[in-house]
């Protein structure tokens, strides 16, 4: 009988085939699978002793020294934000634009646009080519949130800090909001992007349009859906899950800025990888944090996987194991990054890290 292994390399989790005829076909126990346990001799991309909410590390000792991540990160929120108060103006119907630009700029850590514009720039491409993708994806993911957020989803009051779009708007006119933000992210990619083959252009828009549809975020959804209140959730369901869910789009994200930016086939395929890799470990530290901190903290509600019965990470292994898994899953996508140029690879080494360390 095989075992499926709960950390499994970027290369495994990018070749598993995710398909779905029964998802909850893993029924072993905990106790049949390896836990991966760091060794004196494991080396590790970071500390293993110091204080971190989340793991363990110190501050920016994992990235180039030269590296000012706090400045990039503001300046690249910055022209993110500024990119997307530009393209979702406020118009007729004033109710449906108002509610748009109530989520899409009510702000958040902008990690979706950064990876898109840091990964065109590590293939030798602009910011500003990169731009309309970064809008586009952050449109999809505002979308995301505010349908997640209706009753009929998680049924939740409170996102980034501010109530959810369907308290100040109401459900119907959130729904429709977020059908439009859906819709034109794909407009604003095929029209705002400049500099850059029709060819390419039309490749991003295809692979954006598979990381958000039915065999990816919206495939991960509705087995989430589907998997509530369910005791036999596996470990490979709840990674099929996450990788569709979750790591779909960061891993678009990133695919889109380097398609874009003029990458090579190969540039693109290891980026992928790097990508699928911290998509999943976004997820992986989300189930730790739900547990681990306050509403007030997270600026969203706390415990309420718990509440809805989800079966998360640190439900089926642990929080300790949840957080070497993180801490594998970490150093496997800054292994993609391996011959690339490192200053310009700094950014995305240091938005690893900072999806790692997390504290919210």
């Amino acid at each position: 009988m095989s075992v499926v292994n709960p950390f499994l390399t970027c290369s495994q989790i990018k070749n598993k085939p995710f398909l779905l005829p029964h998802p909850l076909k893993n029924k072993f126990p905990i106790s049949q699978f390896p836990q991966f346990t760091p060794t004196s001799t494991t080396k590790l991309p970071y500390p293993s002793s110091s204080i971190s909410a989340i793991l363990t590390h110190e501050d920016d000792k994992t990235t180039l020294k030269s590296f000012n991540f706090k400045g990039y990160m503001l300046e690249k929120a910055n022209s993110v934000n500024k990119a997307l108060e530009q393209a979702v103006s406020l118009q007729e119907p004033l109710k449906i634009h108002e509610s748009m630009r109530y989520s899409l700029l009510a702000g958040g850590k902008r990690v979706r646009p950064m990876l898109c514009i840091a990964a065109c720039e590590l293939v030798g491409g602009l910011e500003s080519t990169a731009m309309p993708s970064a809008c586009a994806v952050e449109m999809i993911h505002t979308m995301s949130l505010m349908h997640d957020d209706l009753p009929f989803m998680d049924n939740d009051d409170l996102r980034r800090g501010k109530p959810t779009n369907h308290k100040i708007f109401g459900e119907d006119v959130t729904v429709l909001a977020g059908d439009a933000l859906l819709a034109f992210s794909f407009e604003h990619m095929a029209v705002a992007t400049k500099g850059v083959s029709s060819d390419r252009i039309v490749r991003a828009i295809g692979e954006l349009a598979k990381c958000i549809g039915c065999e990816g975020l919206v495939a991960g959804q509705v087995v989430d859906i589907c998997s509530e209140g369910d005791s036999n959730v596996g470990l490979d369901h709840l990674e099929f899950i996450h990788v569709h869910k979750t790591a779909a789009l960061l891993e678009g994200s990133v695919v889109l800025g380097a398609i874009l930016g003029g990458g090579s086939d190969e540039e693109v395929e290891k980026l992928r990888k790097f990508a699928r890799c911290i998509g999943l470990l976004f997820q992986v530290v989300d189930d730790i944090l739900d547990v681990t901190k306050s509403s007030q903290e997270l600026g969203k509600t706390a415990g309420k996987d718990l509440l809805a019965d989800k079966t998360t990470y640190p439900k089926l292994i642990g929080i300790e194991k949840s957080r070497e898994f993180a801490e594998k899953l970490n150093r496997e996508a800054q292994e993609q990054l391996d011959g690339f140029d490192p200053h310009k690879a700094a950014p995305l080494i240091a938005l690893a890290n900072y999806i790692a360390y997390r504290d919210n």
